[in-house]
């Protein structure tokens, strides 16, 4: 966006609205020329029609698309590290390993127990039929057997968690423990970070909710590559507004194949909340303010000069949209303006687009 328009003097921009008495009679001087009956030199702009981008400007914070701490589910030695702080890892690559000695011994224990709580019941069933035990000692064997499966379950479970891997594809953090060390239950092991694609996470003033969707596109810079702009996507908008800040949290997608964008950087951005393919522009330079009203001089057929309200809408980089007023390819004055007058005669140097 760029600064508010300068505004020209105000005897001016009355006399583009209204006409003075005597400016609109010439004050004796002939009808459609400048002082003395000269012709005015002006500089002047076709009006034309361009794409235009409404955005919003806002700030925040990137992460990453999927981040996990990884931690032992179970009490044990470290056996083996299988990956390096920084690599590259694939979803169920072995990141660490803990020591199994213990865990194999209770495995053969509970196969051993199971095996021998299945034979009892087997053998408890066969009795029951000739009524020589009763039906609640054929219950027991029968609660063994099952107490005995999930007894093998279990340990065979702890085996599994005593292989640990990577959850998904990405990369691995900070290694947290050392070849040999005994870990608790709950003990943080590494991290595995999803980057590509990342998330913007910015809050956006609650008077602007309207206009937000998914499916906006944003652009952002960061600060270690302030040349460089990153293009997004909004996949979310809170659907309620906090009452602490009233502000709306709004999320993006924004791709990250090249590794350049990293979790916790402060990003500067624009929202796309509307694009407008054919708005009409002109020059700021042209504007004239007086009061709430906007105006400008239209040069008219044989170079005459027309005063003429019109209604601002988007401000650019020295240029403006106008939504009302004034239609593409009419000629604008842009310099000279302080020169002329409703009903004054110019001759129109064009300014280049």
């Amino acid at each position: 966006m760029s600064a508010p328009m300068r505004p020209r003097h105000a005897a001016l921009a009355l006399a583009a609205l209204l006409g003075s008495g005597a400016l609109a009679t010439g004050c004796g001087k002939p009808k459609g020329n400048g002082p003395g009956g000269m012709v005015v030199p002006v500089v002047g702009f076709a009006a034309k029609q361009q794409p235009l981008e409404e955005t919003i400007a806002l700030v925040g914070t990137l992460e990453a698309n999927e981040r996990v701490d990884i931690k032992s589910e179970l009490a044990g030695r470290i056996e083996e590290i299988a990956f390096e702080e920084g690599q590259r890892v694939t979803q169920g690559q072995v990141l660490i390993r803990i020591d199994r000695t213990e865990l194999d011994a209770s495995l053969a224990q509970a196969e051993a127990d199971l095996q021998l709580a299945a034979s009892t019941h087997a053998r408890y069933a066969a009795l029951a039929e000739s009524r020589a035990v009763s039906q609640q000692e054929v219950d027991q064997a029968s609660a063994s057997l099952a107490a005995k499966q999930a007894a093998l379950e279990l340990v065979k479970a702890q085996l599994e968690d005593a292989t640990i891997t990577a959850p998904f594809d990405g990369v691995a953090g900070e290694r947290l423990v050392s070849l040999g060390q005994y870990v608790a239950i709950g003990a943080p092991l590494t991290t595995v970070i999803d980057a590509d694609p990342m998330k913007a996470a910015f809050d956006v003033p609650e008077h602007h909710f309207a206009q937000l969707q998914a499916g906006q596109a944003i652009q952002l810079t960061v600060a270690a590559y302030p040349d460089a702009q990153f293009q997004g996507e909004v996949y979310f908008v809170d659907p309620q507004v906090r009452a602490d800040t009233r502000t709306v949290l709004v999320k993006a997608l924004v791709p990250n194949a090249d590794g350049r964008l990293r979790p916790g950087m402060f990003a500067s951005l624009r929202l796309v909340t509307q694009v407008r393919a054919r708005a009409l522009v002109i020059p700021e330079s042209a504007i004239l303010l007086q009061g709430q009203t906007t105006s400008l001089f239209v040069v008219k057929e044989g170079g005459v000069v027309e005063p003429r309200v019109v209604t601002a809408g988007v401000r650019l980089a020295g240029m403006v949209e106008i939504t009302s007023g004034l239609q593409a390819g009419e000629m604008v004055i842009v310099e000279g303006v302080q020169k002329v007058f409703p009903g004054a005669t110019v001759s129109v140097r064009p300014e280049a687009p």
